[in-house]
């Protein structure tokens, strides 16, 4: 898809703008999540500051920022030895005195000549019953008041980067910016009463006014677009696969008993279902694209296992691909446990596999010898080849780009396709973010699966945790114990500060991990607990998703307030997994705020992982859970799934209303194909 000129300029370089070179757009691009001018005007404000000059000073506000002209009437050197400077201002209705530590005072003095009038903008503090501003934000003189924006946008930062410097990046970014026109219908656009795209980002960057309604509106127009070109994209994707024949399966139910039959448990119907929406899918030509979400512990995998076994004895190969070495061989570790009655052909293929070793793997799998592949990345790298892949089950999504599934999906003829989350989404969100992929729910916990003790403790018990995990230790239990952070910063436990007390405690039973170890030593680390050889593991989050050692049945979690809910619940559901009854004792310092303390309760009430996700979606507010990868939501750069959610579902209908039409014509969408697609999306051709 060739872009139009205008299109082309958004895409262009950061470091087309004056005072970006290569260091700086190296880390520019980190906050704004990319290296375009685009990615830089997308990066929103959070908040306005209200610049626009007050009449005087006996109107300001305390405590709030505001904008004012004086007299420069005296200017107070410090004393020697002093590091403070004191200017006053005048006006009509009094005085407003100016505060100035460590500054140079040559350089004060030549700005604050007595008898000019300046403009200063701050926030006024009461000092003894006189107003009074600590460093201004900006001093000018009267004849440059027009360099205050009357209301300045409040970015989100990183360090080293000033709020001003980024919004005047942002503003010559603005200002070399053409209108890429308008893709939307009049009578929509006057219905909602939006402004075009190019306005809305204007009105949000260089806003002339400050109220509730000046914001509401551009927004919800930037949301809409995005919805529509992902809607669209989708749209695509879903019509191009439905045009290439896949293979179909087509002993499905006969597959199911069969499988089913030499499991040591029965499985739940919520399983069977997912089962029985698999066979149906994959009895067609039409490839699969279905995603099976469930919470912790509900048995996704032995679902994976029957797609997985459905195609081999279709006469086809699978695919399974994992975020991380470490979970990529524990799922092939259970698959190939929950199929070793079938005698069937399963292997695994990692960055760590090399040389001669890994050649003899890609020679079985070009040739079909192997019947079942798991892996990383590892898989959709060039000279991995199938004889005949029909099935690619991905394991945590949201870890992976869309693109990774297409790269992998390139490897076969049209494979369907089965994506799983242990993340489960609030149920007012599942339609509106996977619109494009059909759902199948795991609401049931297999039987057999042992309820978890949430317990809610304040640290100063911690010397009970530590008498507890040693009983623990001489029933031959396993215990997880999770800290917020790897090093010590005086204020929260850090996993190599507690690794060290229990390792006095304990001796050679603790083991640790954490993220910043190698893959390899993670996976040494990992294997060392499961073995039992440690029996204590002192870890951060890197355990968070997928870890499955039954033997272990206590999960502390230090500084429990320090996490969100949902992550807690990720962390919970690392036991409960054996015969023996299990703990999560949610360690916290008090004094413990409303919201995490309603966080903590609805963890120790609840195990249902759909109620804990819709009260963390309500508890963590607008934006917060955007972008975090223990969401499992996509990243998006102007909706927000809070108050958008309408949008998307409007435009969802509006992408419909366009693919049912014959023929389909989304010639006047194309500047906005060409300016929002996502980045990890296989471009969509218009």
């Amino acid at each position: 898809m060739d872009q139009s000129p205008n299109i082309s300029s958004w895409h262009a370089p950061i470091t087309r703008l004056d005072g970006i070179g290569p260091k700086l757009a190296e880390s520019l691009s980190r906050l704004i999540g990319g290296s375009t001018l685009f990615d830089l005007v997308s990066h929103l404000p959070h908040r306005w500051i209200d610049r626009s000059l007050k009449t005087d000073f006996a109107s300001t506000l305390i405590g709030e920022t505001q904008t004012v002209s004086g007299i420069v009437q005296d200017f107070s050197v410090a004393p020697r030895g002093s590091k403070l400077q004191r200017i006053r201002l005048a006006d009509d209705t009094g005085f407003l005195t100016l505060v100035f530590f460590n500054s140079n005072a040559g350089y004060l003095k030549r700005q604050f000549v007595p008898g000019s009038e300046m403009v200063v903008s701050g926030v006024i503090e009461d000092f003894h019953g006189q107003r009074q501003m600590t460093h201004p934000d900006y001093a000018v003189p009267i004849s440059k008041m027009n360099s205050i924006p009357k209301v300045e946008p409040v970015y989100p930062l990183q360090a080293g980067l000033t709020n001003r410097r980024l919004h005047g990046f942002i503003r010559q970014a603005m200002s070399q910016l053409p209108d890429p026109g308008e893709w939307i219908a009049d009578d929509i656009l006057q219905k909602e009463s939006w402004p075009s795209f190019i306005e809305a980002l204007r009105t949000l960057h260089l806003p002339d006014e400050l109220s509730h309604e000046f914001w509401d509106k551009p927004r919800a127009r930037l949301a809409y677009d995005e919805a529509l070109a992902r809607a669209l994209t989708f749209r695509q994707m879903r019509e191009a696969n439905r045009g290439s024949g896949a293979h179909g399966f087509p002993d499905g139910n006969a597959a199911l008993p069969a499988f089913s039959a030499p499991l040591p448990y029965p499985m739940t119907n919520a399983q069977t279902r997912a089962c029985e929406d698999i066979i149906s899918d994959t009895s067609r030509t039409i490839p699969m694209q279905r995603m099976l979400q469930g919470d912790v512990g509900a048995g996704k995998t032995t679902v994976a296992a029957f797609s997985l076994f459905n195609a081999v004895k279709a006469g086809y190969q699978g695919a399974v691909m994992a975020p991380t070495e470490v979970l990529a061989r524990q799922l092939f570790e259970s698959i190939k446990g929950l199929l070793a009655p079938f005698n069937l052909q399963i292997e695994c293929l990692t960055g760590r596999d090399k040389g001669k070793a890994r050649q003899a793997i890609l020679e079985r799998v070009a040739s079909g010898e192997t019947q079942i592949l798991c892996g990383t990345h590892a898989l959709f790298q060039d000279g991995v080849e199938f004889d005949e892949l029909a099935l690619i089950v991905i394991d945590e999504q949201h870890r992976f780009g869309v693109g990774d599934r297409f790269r992998l999906a390139s490897k076969a003829m049209a494979p369907h396709l089965l994506i799983m989350s242990a993340t489960p989404i609030p149920r007012t969100l599942s339609m509106t973010v996977h619109g494009d992929i059909e759902t199948s729910i795991l609401d049931e916990k297999p039987a057999g699966r042992q309820p978890i003790d949430t317990r809610i403790l304040p640290d100063s018990r911690i010397e009970d945790v530590f008498s507890g995990a040693g009983r623990a230790l001489n029933r031959d239990e396993r215990i997880f114990w999770v800290c917020p952070r790897v090093d010590d910063d005086g204020d929260m436990p850090s996993a190599l500060g507690r690794y060290a007390m229990l390792k006095e405690l304990f001796g050679d039973a603790v083991g640790l991990v954490h993220g910043r170890l190698s893959a390899k030593d993670k996976e040494a680390a990992l294997e060392a607990f499961r073995r039992g050889d440690t029996r204590i593991l002192v870890a951060t989050t890197v355990i968070e998703v997928g870890v499955d050692v039954p033997e272990a049945t206590i999960m502390v979690i230090e500084a429990a307030e320090s996490f969100g809910l949902a992550q807690l619940h990720q962390l919970r559901g690392r036991v409960g997994r054996g015969s023996k009854p299990s703990f999560c004792l949610l360690v916290y310092t008090p004094p413990l705020g409303e919201t995490a303390k309603k966080r903590l309760q609805t963890l120790r009430d609840s195990d249902d992982g759909f109620y804990i996700a819709e009260v963390d979606f309500k508890l963590r507010g607008p934006g917060d859970i955007l972008g975090s990868e223990q969401s499992g939501l996509p990243d998006f750069r102007f909706i927000d799934l809070s108050r958008h959610q309408g949008l998307m579902e409007m435009a969802n209908n509006h992408a419909a209303y366009l693919f049912n039409r014959k023929p389909v014509d989304l010639s006047g969408f194309q500047p906005l194909m060409q300016l929002l697609w996502k980045s990890d999306l296989t471009q969509p051709q218009v």
